[in-house]
């Protein structure tokens, strides 16, 4: 009973399907549960538990082809479109990042996921399928920029101050979003994803063969620790 009530309070006002439930994550349950009364739960039954829930996905890194495929629209916005948002966000959010492209977990699809806000406790995710951009101011501001998917590597790039953008939501609705600053950059710079477009592009090709070439050594030598 104890169990079962966890689980419930677990899956109650998420987005996640509760059909996931298996042996794995009931033992893993019963395991908490015993350890919080004994004092000596295991962290990898915690761990186990958080992942099915948060369902984090690997995010791809340069130098890859899949990074450079351009994403096709979506047709609707359903189940599956929103499971995924879901999971980008999720990936996301584990990885420190304040946005997600469906291509970096190697779904082509135009779909992107942000959230600048910087408190944790109250945050604000943004959900854009098909996005649009329909103006672009012609002032300029400049950011530093990184990627996920370019990891550890950072560079001023100049993007317009202000866009507006047309976008299906998490419910496929139609919305128009008059962006600047952060959030103006951060869309654009997820939405160069969905054109196979990096940050690095926006380098001297000096610069970014430099950054291909330590990130193509890093990929093998996948036991090193980068602190």
């Amino acid at each position: 009973t104890t169990t079962t009530s966890l689980i419930a309070s677990i899956f109650q006002n998420t987005k996640i399907d509760p059909t996931i439930i298996n042996g794995g994550i009931i033992n893993s349950i019963n395991n908490i549960i015993i350890g919080t009364i004994n004092n000596s739960f295991l962290p990898s039954d915690i761990n186990f538990v958080i992942k099915l829930v948060m369902a984090i996905k690997p995010i791809i890194t340069e130098p890859n082809k899949i990074l450079r495929q351009k994403s096709i629209e979506v047709e609707s916005v359903g189940k599956e479109e929103q499971k995924l948002m879901d999971d980008m966000l999720d990936t996301m959010y584990d990885a420190n990042g304040i946005g997600l492209a469906a291509i970096q977990i190697g779904v082509p699809k135009r779909i992107i996921v942000m959230d600048i806000a910087k408190n944790e406790e109250k945050r604000s995710p943004l959900y854009f399928v098909n996005p649009v951009i329909k103006n672009k101011n012609s002032e300029l501001s400049t950011y530093e920029e990184g990627c996920l998917s370019v990891p550890n590597y950072f560079a001023e790039i100049d993007r317009p101050k202000k866009c507006d953008v047309e976008y299906l939501d998490y419910n496929g609705e139609k919305k128009i979003l008059n962006a600047e600053g952060l959030l103006a950059t951060c869309i654009q710079h997820e939405m160069d994803h969905l054109e196979g477009v990096l940050f690095i592009d926006y380098l001297s090709k000096l610069k970014k063969t430099m950054i291909i070439k330590k990130l193509s050594k890093q990929k093998e030598k996948p036991d090193r620790i980068i602190v």
